[in-house]
């Protein structure tokens, strides 16, 4: 067992932060206020490998490990939580096609997403299919060498921005082994958008119904074989659920280090806050958390890579535990900063509005008890 990260690792952990740094943190503010989709910073992000970070380079992505993933999303995340987490479902979405994609498939479309010239959505959920995702109903009906699609998706970040959705359909019977994937690109005919979701966070990327009506798609974008989809619905997750937990990790890091500058700078009864015993047991405590989490996941990584059996179960500890904890913390910070944490003036109310929905998608976090209880009692 090693906690220490290799040069390299290094190497990569400093290049997010200065990037978070620079190009994510002076902007957040005014993304949230404006909603602004900031696809410059995001190709600017792709020019360093960020958009393909764990994608074979013989198609444009970096090669890197979901451990290096993982401390990436971690510092992104302190600059812009929300335009963190998108890049995060972009470089999923972007996984599966090329794991499970044919080679043809592969080369058709990963150069353009690892440069983020194409921005990628990932569509799983319906308005009558959240938690119960293998219930879907958004059909695909082959004909000759199309498909059919009549549907919609609900919740889709990216929606109506992205190029390519890679949509989860029910080309068979009812349940999980009924389902397939199949990429669609924006400007296909019969494919369209709702309006713009109005959310409490995540205001940095669009969110909105994708329907499809009489879509026609051809065959040769169906990734993997019929009948895989839901597999390759939960592979992409188990990744994903990593990285958004990553993303919480970031969030709560940097709160923490602003709640404790601010305890050294504000006084109260003539003393400093860092003075007072109660909130020196508080900062503990959310470090020790913290550093409790980002070690489960860095773990769930690490089982991911090497394709532990457990892996899915470990992925599911380590998001519920790191958003749970990162909801927590970020919170806690805020109220450290009293009054001052609840103006927009300052960043802490953000973090905490971008990093609650993190505790919902990729699966919820009562989904996520599920998959783990599942795997203890069935074992």
């Amino acid at each position: 067992m090693d906690f220490h990260f290799n040069d390299d690792q290094r190497a990569i952990q400093d290049m997010a932060r200065a990037f978070a740094e620079n190009e994510f943190a002076p902007h957040a503010a005014l993304w949230d206020r404006e909603h602004i989709f900031p696809v410059d910073a995001l190709r600017k992000a792709a020019a360093l490998g960020l958009g393909g970070i764990y994608i074979n380079e013989a198609v444009g992505g970096s090669g890197l490990s979901r451990l290096d993933a993982a401390i990436i999303f971690e510092q992104l995340a302190g600059g812009c939580t929300s335009t963190a987490a998108y890049l995060s479902i972009h470089n999923m979405a972007t996984w599966m096609i090329d794991h499970f994609g044919a080679e043809a498939l592969r080369r058709k479309y990963c150069p353009k997403l690892t440069t983020m010239e194409y921005f990628a959505s990932y569509c799983l959920t319906e308005p009558d299919a959240g938690s119960d995702a293998a219930a879907l109903r958004t059909r695909a009906v082959r004909d000759g060498d199309h498909y059919i699609l009549n549907g919609s998706k609900a919740f889709i970040s990216g929606g109506g921005q992205a190029d390519i959705y890679v949509v989860m359909v029910r080309t068979g019977a009812d349940g999980p082994k009924g389902i397939s994937t199949i990429v669609v690109e924006n400007g296909t005919p019969g494919l369209s958008f709702g309006p713009p979701e109005n959310k409490l966070g995540w205001h940095s990327q669009p969110t909105c119904m994708v329907n499809f009506t009489d879509c026609r798609v051809a065959v040769a974008n169906l990734v993997g074989q019929e009948g895989d989809g839901f597999k390759i619905a939960m592979k992409g997750l188990d990744g994903g659920r990593l990285n958004i937990g990553a993303c919480s990790l970031g969030a709560a890091q940097t709160c923490l280090d602003l709640a404790a500058r601010y305890m050294t700078e504000r006084s109260q009864f003539g003393k400093k806050l860092s003075q007072f015993q109660a909130l020196q047991f508080r900062i503990a405590d959310m470090a020790t958390e913290l550093e409790a989490a980002r070690l489960l996941l860095y773990k769930a990584a690490t089982k991911v890579d090497d394709g532990a059996a457990d892996a899915t179960p470990f992925a599911a500890m380590a998001k519920r535990l790191a958003t749970d904890t990162g909801f927590k913390v970020v919170n806690e910070a805020l109220q450290i900063h009293g009054g001052y944490g609840y103006l927009q003036d300052y960043p802490l109310e953000r973090f905490l509005r971008d990093v609650r929905v993190h505790q919902i998608l990729e699966g919820t976090n009562e989904i996520m008890r599920l998959i783990i209880s599942r795997h203890i009692l069935e074992t």
